[in-house]
């Protein structure tokens, strides 16, 4: 069941999970998957594409109040359900963009498209595989506004709530990695980009050299100035190297 309202749409993929989609612009669709700090994370990134192109924004089970099923669980569970969303809406040469968490998701997506529904990819900060002396650090700090802004202003919280947390612990596992993504990476066929701030203490540049080398022909961008949300701390210059990315590949 399909529940369409202005700005976005929910759908009910499995009984008792209710998955809610922003569906902004018009155009080649564009596919936007946010990190543990939630969809707020990349609201410059839905505004940047929906200019030009048709955007579906999900937010995971697990953030802003909406309910994850206790099975509903592992990385695994959220790559199946977008790549049925993608097969669902019929909808074909699909930008993917992820960041932080949802660059895992982003890229386990690309490697499992048997339908062949993506184009093109584009990860920023990504976590996901075994770095030889990286590890990820989830944030520990209580969520609150970012320094300099009062307590009455309406900036995004600085990191996910308690309750994401809680749901990003659950689908990245203890070791919040996956040994064989990697491996896996070999087989993505489409035009691939990793956007990194060269300041990123949560997800350090090595692992986006990693994706870049494990991905054939993929593009490593280094964001001087930036930590881990390059589009929000850098956001000419990481546009600027997304931009010139996709017009590279005709998009």
């Amino acid at each position: 069941m399909t529940t369409h309202r202005t700005g976005g749409f929910t759908l009910e993929p499995y009984p008792g999970l209710a998955l809610t989609v922003r569906d902004v612009g018009a155009g080649r669709p564009v596919l936007v998957l946010h990190g543990g700090g939630g969809p707020a994370t990349m609201a410059g990134v839905v505004d940047h594409f929906a200019a030009t192109s048709r955007v579906l924004a999900p937010t995971h089970p697990g953030w802003e109040d909406t309910p994850r099923p206790e099975w509903f669980s592992d990385v695994g569970d959220l790559v199946e359900t977008y790549l049925d969303l993608l097969d669902d809406h019929d909808l074909r040469d699909v930008l993917v963009i992820g960041s932080s968490f949802g660059g895992w998701i982003a890229s386990e997506m690309t490697v499992r498209d048997r339908g062949h529904r993506i184009g093109g990819l584009i990860i920023m900060g990504a976590f996901g595989p075994e770095v030889e002396g990286h590890e990820v650090r989830f944030p520990t700090a209580p969520p609150g506004p970012p320094p300099g802004e009062g307590p009455g202003a309406p900036a995004p919280r600085r990191g996910p709530s308690p309750a994401a947390l809680q749901a990003l612990v659950a689908y990245a596992g203890p070791s919040k990695s996956d040994p064989k993504l990697l491996y896996r990476l070999a087989r993505v066929t489409v035009p691939a980009l990793a956007v990194w701030g060269a300041d990123d203490t949560v997800v350090p540049p090595d692992f986006g050299r990693a994706y870049a080398a494990a991905i054939p022909g993929a593009r490593f961008a280094l964001i001087p100035g930036a930590g881990h949300l390059p589009t929000r701390e850098a956001p000419e210059t990481a546009f600027a190297a997304i931009d010139d990315f996709l017009a590279s590949i005709g998009r």
